[in-house]
């Protein structure tokens, strides 16, 4: 593996078969950041340390099952989890027009094109629910999420502590190099 984020992505001891699709992914992100502000890291270093390093210790966590991610936006952690779990059907929520074009050429360049993106707030997605659900910089009650998560499922919440509430219960929360992961399950008894 070649290029301006491979010596970033070798440090974290990612797999070449890993490491090669988010470098695509990130080149991309370089390329078309100047003109859609996907992400104020404008060095690769920076780039995979706030949208790399920071999913990479979530990646196991993931349930065998779907992935979807509301508001990807710069494709991270969504995309990203989907790149280090390849075997996981994903789907990405993101309603802004320029992001979501942004989303669909990072998911083909990536070498993953069966990636869903859809241009859709997630209040607007009719389904299916998923296994694992993803979320990052949104400010949203984790109640409007309750119908996105399968019976049982999971909620990850990169970033500030967002309060549990129906239909959610807290599982466990880590310690992330640049911010923290807020794990809450989908109770059975809704």
């Amino acid at each position: 593996m070649t290029g301006a984020h491979a010596p970033a992505l070798r440090a974290l001891g990612l797999t070449a078969e890993i490491a090669v699709p988010l470098a695509a992914y990130l080149d991309l992100l370089a390329a078309w950041s100047p003109r859609i502000n996907l992400t104020g890291a404008s060095t690769p270093l920076a780039r995979v340390e706030t949208l790399v390093a920071e999913v990479v210790p979530a990646g196991p966590l993931l349930e065998l099952g779907s992935l979807l991610d509301v508001g990807s936006g710069n494709g991270s952690p969504g995309l990203v989890l989907a790149l280090l779990r390849p075997e996981l059907p994903a789907t990405l929520l993101e309603p802004r027009s320029r992001r979501w074009a942004f989303l669909r050429e990072a998911a083909r360049a990536s070498r993953r094109p069966d990636i869903e993106v859809l241009r859709l707030r997630h209040d607007a997605y009719a389904g299916p629910p998923a296994r694992n659900v993803t979320i990052r910089g949104l400010a949203l009650p984790l109640g409007d999420l309750g119908r996105l998560v399968e019976e049982a499922g999971q909620l990850l919440v990169f970033g500030g502590r967002p309060r549990a509430e129906p239909p959610f219960v807290v599982a466990e929360e880590r310690d992330l190099p640049h911010s923290r992961l807020h794990v809450f399950r989908r109770s059975c008894f809704t």
